[in-house]
């Protein structure tokens, strides 16, 4: 699964490309965490029966909040509007777009997430592939629902990701390895140097 590291970077993506002028350390780091901020049900699992990858990794969170700051915009008295104007609206929008760029779709794309939770208990993964044949034509498999397609999987009741601050469901055994994931692949690596580069070139950038 994605590690934090890179779901950061997918942020700092997001952040050069969408923050424009109000490109900054402080906006920066508010769109990084808000990138960072789904890998905090990780710790809720612990007490949330399938709490990892359902209750911050979830599209209904950022629907709601999403409309909360449209609501806030359109107000000069709101609550982010009122204190930080303008810019303040701009950067809650991007850091919106983080969390679920950065921080949900990736995982959606590896092993799953309750997409809907809690409206819904299913755990979707959006895996599969693309390709065009000679012999077959166009095929995707993205698209199959039931138990060979992927696409669908278990609820809270009996899914559990591995994560190193919870490697199995219930009670660990003091003896249990803990891993914890910084860079996992060739690719992932890649995107974690090109956000890097990015977030470095653009700082460089404001400073001339």
């Amino acid at each position: 699964m994605p590690s934090t590291v890179v779901h950061v970077a997918i942020g700092g993506i997001v952040a050069v490309g969408l923050l424009g002028r109000d490109f900054d350390r402080r906006s920066v780091l508010v769109v990084l965490g808000a990138a960072a901020l789904p890998d905090l049900d990780t710790i809720l699992g612990l007490w949330i029966q399938g709490g990892h990858r359902a209750v911050l990794h979830n599209f209904v969170l950022p629907a709601a909040v999403g409309l909360a700051v449209l609501v806030d915009a359109r107000n000069p008295d709101g609550f982010v509007r009122g204190r930080y104007g303008r810019r303040g609206v701009h950067v809650a929008g991007v850091a919106l777009v983080a969390f679920v760029a950065a921080g949900v779709l990736p995982d959606l794309a590896v092993n799953g997430v309750n997409a809907f939770y809690p409206l819904h208990d299913r755990f979707y993964t959006l895996n599969g592939e693309l390709l065009l044949s000679n012999q077959r034509g166009i095929v995707q498999t993205f698209v199959e629902l039931g138990p060979q397609g992927g696409t669908v999987g278990g609820t809270t009741s009996n899914t559990h990701y591995y994560t190193g601050v919870d490697p199995s469901a219930g009670a660990d055994d003091p003896s249990t390895e803990r891993v914890f994931p910084v860079v996992t692949s060739g690719f992932r690596l890649l995107v974690v140097c090109l956000s890097g580069f990015l977030l470095a070139a653009r700082f460089r950038e404001r400073q001339r």
